[in-house]
């Protein structure tokens, strides 16, 4: 039995209370968005708006979030974690303050990208400062609570986002994240501790131009693609222009001093892997929120408060499943752990492609959402884990930023491709019906050429997340596969 020192259990008592702030921000950022997930309708008719401004209201925050966090992940090593940290919540405030009280569609849209870039800043860090805060042996406990935080912001958003919405109006969507902003910015002051900076160094402009240009291209023609079709002109530029400028970057990063993207750093096998098998997870775990809600509405004839209680076991799944599993992680491996989770992700949804039938049982369907939230728990805990353990100590900022950018570009893929899947059994003239969750009121034919769709889109998210599960099995621990390496000399 290993002796706790005094030291030893004075810095476990810091780690929590980082824990604390770390998770404050999650639940902060993860509310924000499914607050007016549900609410949108409701802005939507306050400004009149059309379905470009519409569009706009949710895209502008995803893309600009998605291709600035490897860049902030890299200004937050050069000038100091804490400090980008700490601003990011400052800007989010500022800018949900801001966003309350718009006066037209394309300021609220502005202030959408603000409070895009100070949840990058958020986003892009809260990991490295747990993986800095704990002691090794530790880490996948806090890791375990941070991760199981973004259950509860999707418990609490969806049904908090409708209860604003109706009652206090849609700018309180906005509003309510000022106060929950400035306690979190004010604990964060007085908790987070000055980390060590790395000497200062020119950023990479032309490196974070090029990136951010290509994410903003891929993005756009992938959350097109869903309504417009492959054949859409805005998906075609798009993916023409994100693959002129892959090789650019290529180029750029390799002549830089200091690149934005180092590719050195995923060259290793470990990271590589790990970041796709996330990104199948991320993938897997989006899309069936999303089709599940759909199924509910469109085919079983449930209003959207009913859909969202209905989906509700996977959320509770990933909450149970991150804390719990981040105590094993004391005694289990995170690449285990991350291999067990695909597997369990995987399970739950085999078991939901046996139930594309609206006369199924809700406990089947609930089994199923349940067991695929504890796998995508569990997975997550244990990749994140894995993947921050492996890096120096002077690359996590940038590398969790591209992480978490992975991670965004599976969920944007995942709903373009899952709507695209689940509508192609029915007819243009009926997916507006499906998008809306009111086919279920036209003829039991619809709906049975909607189930269809739906075993498809099951099928495809099945196929995901066994992929995700194979790439986290090759994602082997260096420090395993330099033993090998030893012991065959």
């Amino acid at each position: 039995m290993v002796a706790v020192t005094p030291q030893d259990d004075s810095r476990l008592r810091y780690a929590w209370r980082v824990c604390s702030v770390t998770s404050l921000g999650l639940v902060l950022i993860g509310i924000a968005g499914s607050t007016l997930n549900v609410a949108l309708p409701t802005v939507v008719r306050h400004f009149h708006a059309g379905a470009l401004e519409s569009g706009w209201i949710l895209l502008s925050f995803l893309l600009v979030n998605t291709a600035s966090l490897v860049f902030f992940g890299r200004v937050a090593d050069l000038l100091g974690r804490r400090e980008v940290y700490l601003a990011g919540f400052a800007l989010f405030t500022l800018a949900s303050l801001l966003a309350g009280l718009s006066p037209t569609v394309w300021f609220l849209v502005a202030m959408r990208v603000l409070q895009a870039v100070g949840a990058a800043m958020i986003l892009a860090n809260g990991t490295v400062i747990i993986t800095d805060a704990f002691p090794p042996e530790r880490l996948s406990q806090g890791m375990g609570v941070y991760i199981g935080t973004l259950s509860v912001a999707q418990l609490a958003g969806p049904t908090l986002g409708g209860l604003i919405a109706e009652t206090a109006g849609w700018q309180w969507i906005f509003w309510v994240n000022v106060p929950a902003g400035l306690i979190a910015l004010g604990w964060g002051t007085l908790i987070l501790r000055r980390m060590p900076r790395r000497p200062r160094e020119p950023v990479d402009a032309l490196g974070n131009v090029l990136l951010f240009a290509a994410l903003s291209a891929l993005l756009l023609a992938l959350s097109e693609a869903g309504s417009g079709g492959l054949s859409s002109p805005v998906v075609l530029t798009g993916a023409a222009v994100f693959a002129l400028l892959l090789p650019l970057i290529v180029l750029a990063e390799r002549r830089s001093a200091n690149p934005v993207l180092d590719l050195r750093l995923f060259a290793g096998r470990l990271l590589t892997y790990a970041n796709l098998a996330s990104f199948c997870n991320a993938l897997a775990r989006s899309a069936l929120i999303l089709v599940m809600a759909l199924y509910f509405q469109a085919a079983r004839g449930l209003d959207a408060f009913e859909a969202g209680l209905s989906v509700l076991p996977v959320p509770l799944g990933i909450g149970l499943a991150s804390p719990i599993v981040g105590m094993l992680g004391r005694k289990v491996s995170p690449y285990a752990l991350s291999i067990g989770g695909a597997v369990l992700s995987a399970t739950g949804l085999g078991t939901l492609m046996l139930t594309a039938d609206p006369q199924t049982p809700y406990w089947v369907i609930g089994i199923g959402l349940f067991v695929a939230g504890c796998g995508s728990g569990t997975f997550l805990t244990g990749n994140t884990t894995q993947v921050m353990r492996a890096l120096p100590q002077d690359s996590l900022g940038v590398v969790n930023g591209f992480r978490v950018m992975v991670m965004n570009i599976g969920i944007v893929i995942s709903v373009g491709l899952s709507l695209s899947v689940l509508t192609s059994s029915v007819g243009p003239g009926l997916r507006a019906q499906v998008y809306a969750g009111t086919l279920s009121e036209l003829s039991p034919v619809a709906v049975g050429q909607l189930m269809d769709g739906f075993q498809r889109a099951y099928a495809v998210l099945f196929t995901v997340a066994v992929a995700g599960a194979l790439l986290a099995a090759l994602a082997r621990p260096q420090r395993a596969v330099a033993s090998l390496d030893s012991t065959s000399r």
